[in-house]
């Protein structure tokens, strides 16, 4: 899994609890990137219909979809990132090795297959299901002072 995924989560969720619309700088404060980065991800989920953009000095990304009825596997298509890769194969290009070629004809297979399992459970938790896990853990006594969201 890229971090493409867990950004743009986070920022879905800041957006819904937030109810209106977010710079990218404001953002990338939020998920601890820089804005040029958050922006990339957000055109993203705009392409997909999961935010609107405001242009102009109160601009910026505005989430307008039911957090109940959003997917995290609506979110994953969007960003088009594998959640399941090999980082590595062998080397068959510069060795002409017969059982790399192989292997890593395997490993595709095997991260195809659990790549398309895990898409098909995220098909059942929502947004919404995460940020009430992540308003549950703030509200926790190591969490209770966080200003994040404030």
């Amino acid at each position: 899994m890229t971090s493409e995924f867990p950004i743009a989560l986070h920022a879905l969720i800041h957006l819904n609890i937030k109810a209106t619309t977010v710079s990218s700088a404001a953002l990338s404060d939020v998920v601890c990137t820089n804005p040029t980065r958050v922006r990339k991800i957000m055109a993203k989920l705009k392409k997909a219909n999961l935010v609107i953009t405001k242009e102009g000095t109160d601009g910026g990304y505005f989430f307008h979809q039911d957090a109940s009825a959003v997917t995290l596997k609506q979110i994953i298509d969007a960003i088009q990132a594998p959640i399941v890769t090999s980082n590595w194969y062998s080397s068959s290009t510069f060795l002409n090795c017969p059982s790399a070629a192989v292997m890593n004809s395997i490993l595709t297979t095997i991260c195809t297959h659990l790549d398309n399992c895990c898409k098909k459970k995220l098909m059942n938790i929502t947004l919404w299901d995460v940020q009430q896990q992540f308003e549950g853990a703030l509200q926790t006594p190591i969490h209770k002072n966080n200003q994040l969201l404030g």
